[in-house]
């Protein structure tokens, strides 16, 4: 697997699975992370649920409250716990994977992209409250990427053209095409940065 594969390298990459919607595993998982690799300088939140795939008039409290916990308050459980250190050091770098969801109604993933929504509102907020110690906040919304969590809609050769057809690019992103912007936020580069919501969609959401 994935992981295994990173683990091959030395110092490269360690794997510390966890439950995103415990609070007590996040803490485990951080104090691991200071323990293995020593300063946190770089959070992704890059988790995240979807339950329930229909109309939001017959969506399930439990399922809603899921969606609110994990791709919401999980984040912001994360960024409490890394935050201390990178204020200390008057560094740091935070990114939430959003999702072009979070940018147009959906008659089928309505609670969904409303978590989405508020990924990207909490990044604004956090970018106000945290500037002034030089930490840089920002957003990344992927369009549709061939991952296990989307697998739905690309594994069908006739739905994926059917969903991508209108696209400018006329095609599926990859995951190294997300990558990319995530290394330019984690980077100098990207240094003077904060507040913003990178859309990386193939154009999907300007047709």
């Amino acid at each position: 697997g994935i992981n295994s594969e990173l683990e091959g390298e030395p110092g490269k990459a360690i794997s510390i699975p966890a439950n995103i919607s415990s609070k007590e595993e996040l803490q485990r998982l951080v104090g691991e992370v200071h323990d293995k690799a020593g300063k946190i300088v770089v959070l992704i939140c890059n988790a995240a649920v979807n339950p329930a795939y229909g109309s939001m008039t017959e969506l399930p409290d439990t399922a809603f409250q899921k969606i609110l916990d994990v791709n919401i308050l999980s984040n912001h459980w994360l960024v409490q716990m890394v935050l201390p250190e990178m204020k200390a050091r008057k560094d740091g770098v935070i990114v939430i994977v959003s999702s072009v969801g979070g940018l147009r109604g959906h008659d089928k993933l309505g609670a969904y992209c409303i978590s989405k929504a508020a990924d990207a509102q909490l990044v604004r907020n956090l970018a106000v409250e945290h500037g002034p110690s030089n930490i840089r906040v920002n957003t990344i919304s992927p369009g549709l990427v061939r991952t296990d969590f989307a697998r739905a809609l690309w594994e069908n050769p006739d739905i994926l053209e059917k969903r991508t057809q209108f696209d400018p690019l006329r095609r599926i992103g990859e995951p190294e095409e997300i990558a990319g912007i995530a290394v330019y936020l984690s980077s100098a580069a990207g240094s003077f940065t904060t507040g913003q919501n990178f859309v990386v969609d193939g154009g999907a959401t300007i047709g």
